[in-house]
């Protein structure tokens, strides 16, 4: 395997917010799976967690992605890290430089209270 794809080593399922109408009026909100994409999971730099700060955003993670991956701003990504615990990101947003060999997310870990 050639190009960026060979450091995407983790899979992590791509989750995305689904409204219906209820049938009387009101809407129904859930998170329906969508796929599974490969991964690669970096922690930010010590300069993007300061940029972060400064703008009040809670960007803790940079996951790195295949260009045609269709992962977008408020999805869900869900997986297990290398010790086999549980994780949840949600990404805030997604960029691809202006030759597109790859996309970045920038996400937040999502912790449960007490984890």
């Amino acid at each position: 395997m050639s190009g960026p794809g060979r450091y995407l080593t983790r899979r992590l399922q791509v989750w995305r917010t689904d409204t219906v109408d209820d049938g009387a009026g009101g809407q129904e909100t859930s998170r329906v799976l969508q796929g599974t994409v490969r991964v690669k999971v970096d922690q930010p730099s010590p300069t993007e967690r300061l940029v972060a700060a400064q703008a009040g955003s809670k960007h803790s993670h940079d996951i790195w992605l295949l260009p045609t991956a269709d992962v977008r701003r408020g999805d869900e990504l869900r997986g297990t890290d290398a010790l086999g615990q549980a994780q949840r990101f949600r990404v805030l947003s997604v960029v691809q430089p202006s030759r597109p060999v790859y996309s970045k997310a920038f996400a937040e870990l999502i912790q449960e209270e007490g984890a």
